[in-house]
């Protein structure tokens, strides 16, 4: 059967991460469900964006908790890439989304779609975090105990033992998945882009804050694993051993026909990645589309490369 496929990000690879543009793309390039990260501002809004930081993927500076909604609108989000993002996916002023906003484009999709939430720590916030996108999920008409929105399919991930936890409450674990990675001060460095001295401190940070992840899984508290494709790597007899109790594997970030092929052979029923319309296209011959995580199947949309008109079959609002 063919894995379901999650856009990180949206479509990231061909736009900025997390901009209107990137996740436009992620529902015209066919992709099955779309990942998003999600920060408490200032004045208690859910923004999609990743880093705990401003500057990566902006011309803003400091961190993204200290600033209100209205603030980060001001922003540039989408020079730093260097692609022109067409009129079709979106206005360069309206390229930042709340959780809401990607809720409402997701519903212009005209096809069911999945949704996976990852609620960033350490945060200012705390649990109030999860509380917030718990409250935003549910005031919109989510279902916790079916998952469902609508024809949107939502589920809730974070890195954060304590924070998956807190989900627990609330939500079933067939709709929970605890991330896990193996962090290194390498992949600290590469994915944050920091250099080696800072990656050291960070590296230590980290393991010092967050606490292990593989206990949770090892309990069976979620249904859901998410490792990342490093931990697929360094440790596929334990990725091969959850696939067999029948967890559902979602692994991350899967940009490489490679790296496709591994999580095959492994079990793994869904990918996210930047590049979904490539994992796509290298998963077709396979076929079928329940890979397992309760996102009822629908036609795919076409894939429409950067710049080409959408599909009548979905509305930018």
């Amino acid at each position: 059967m063919r894995p379901i496929v999650y856009a990180h990000r949206g479509s990231s690879a061909a736009y900025p991460e997390h901009t209107r543009a990137a996740y436009v793309q992620a529902l015209l390039d066919g992709a099955d469900g779309v990942e998003c990260d999600v920060h408490l501002t200032r004045d208690r809004h859910l923004v999609l964006h990743h880093d705990a930081q401003l500057g990566r993927t902006s011309d803003g500076r400091g961190p993204v908790s200290a600033r209100t909604l209205a603030e980060l609108r001001r922003l540039d989000w989408v020079s730093w890439k260097g692609v022109p993002i067409p009129p079709s996916h979106g206005s360069r002023d309206r390229q930042l989304l709340t959780l809401p906003e990607l809720l409402d484009l997701l519903r212009g999709a005209g096809r069911p779609v999945g949704l996976a939430v990852e609620t960033k720590h350490p945060s200012p916030y705390g649990h109030q975090l999860e509380e917030e996108v718990l409250n935003v999920l549910m005031r919109e008409g989510w279902d916790p105990e079916t998952g469902r929105l609508g024809r949107i399919t939502v589920s809730l991930m974070s890195f954060h033992p304590d924070a998956v936890r807190h989900l627990l409450e609330t939500v079933p674990a067939r709709h929970v998945c605890q991330l896990v990675e193996t962090t290194t001060r390498r992949t600290v460095r590469e994915s944050l882009r920091v250099n080696r001295t800072t990656a050291a401190v960070l590296h230590a940070g980290m393991r010092l804050v967050v606490p292990p992840a593989l206990p949770v899984i090892a309990t069976g508290l979620v249904d859901i694993v998410g490792p990342g494709i490093d931990f697929v790597r360094a440790r596929p007899d334990l990725v091969r051993r959850w696939a067999a109790d029948g967890r559902v594997l979602r692994a991350w970030t899967i940009d490489t026909a490679r790296d496709v092929d591994l999580c095959r052979a492994l079990g793994i029923q869904q990918l996210t990645s930047n590049r979904p319309a490539d994992v796509l296209r290298w998963t077709a011959a396979a076929g079928g589309r329940d890979g397992g995580a309760g996102i009822p199947a629908g036609p795919p949309v076409p894939a429409i490369g950067p710049g080409r008109p959408r599909s009548a079959a979905m509305t930018v609002r």
